[in-house]
């Protein structure tokens, strides 16, 4: 049944943007009536790499930062098979014409938690942002969700897709919508889907991929969000955080596993 668009209460996403997250944001839309966009800055990547040289030592950040670099590098030689997907699934990656676009600092920042408190959403979605500190996530006025481009709790934090395909884990390459906790991707499990890349997909292009197969199961959780029916399951998998491949481990299993 196509959901009603006549919804009493906005929705808000909160994102740092990207293609894929705009393909989930216009697919709410399309189904469930206007979204309102809060828009973060990204992280500054000198901050970001000292924040992972604290918790994972140098070398591990480095090597991160290397898999980062050539990643983006990727997006770039790989532009036209990113277009072939979008196109063949039809994918809306980018903000529709009178799009309301709110841009704060950071979705921990005081303006974000008051822009919120102004629209009087009916649910919060966070989709590729920063964690929410406990302080934020208390004052919310709403359930809060997060879309995550992984298989959780097996696949949390970084590339979810990418690290079931390098685990030889093929059938856990999916994405799950969860309610947000404390925690990296540990909240209760609201829904899931499972696909699989094509050939030329990588690391690049995964989340895009990801978010073909997964704009139903966002529109699903958001809209029992609105009607407060939200339920969590147990998916019954044990629970790891990853982040991204270091440089050094990312070339080996493309060259041994034909993962890239």
């Amino acid at each position: 049944m196509e959901p009603s668009k006549a919804n009493p209460r906005p929705i808000v996403v909160v994102t740092e943007g990207g293609p894929h997250i705009w393909a989930i944001i216009n697919a709410i839309a399309d189904r469930l009536g206007p979204v309102s966009v809060v828009l973060e800055t990204p992280e500054p990547k000198k901050q970001l790499l000292l924040g992972r040289a604290r918790r994972q030592g140098w070398i591990s950040a480095v090597g991160q930062l290397g898999t980062m670099v050539l990643t983006r590098l990727g997006k770039r030689f790989f532009a036209s098979h990113a277009a072939r997907l979008i196109a063949d699934q039809k994918l809306q990656t980018e903000p529709k014409p009178g799009q309301k676009i709110i841009n704060v600092p950071s979705a921990n920042a005081p303006e974000c938690l008051q822009a919120i408190t102004d629209l009087r959403p009916g649910v919060v979605l966070l989709a590729g942002c920063r964690l929410l500190s406990r302080q934020t996530l208390a004052k919310m006025p709403c359930p809060v969700l997060n879309y995550h481009a992984g298989i959780a709790p097996k696949y949390r934090g970084m590339n979810g897709g990418y690290w079931a395909l390098a685990s030889g884990d093929a059938q856990n390459f999916g994405t799950t919508v969860h309610l947000v906790d404390a925690g990296v991707d540990t909240g209760g499990v609201l829904k899931q889907a499972r696909g699989r890349p094509e050939p030329g997909d990588t690391i690049s292009s995964y989340a895009l991929r990801q978010a073909a197969f997964s704009r139903d199961i966002s529109v699903e959780a958001v809209s029992d969000a609105l009607a407060g029916k939200l339920a969590t399951s147990d998916p019954d998998l044990p629970s790891k955080q990853w982040y991204h491949p270091t440089i050094w481990f990312y070339l080996w299993t493309g060259v041994t596993k034909r993962v890239w």
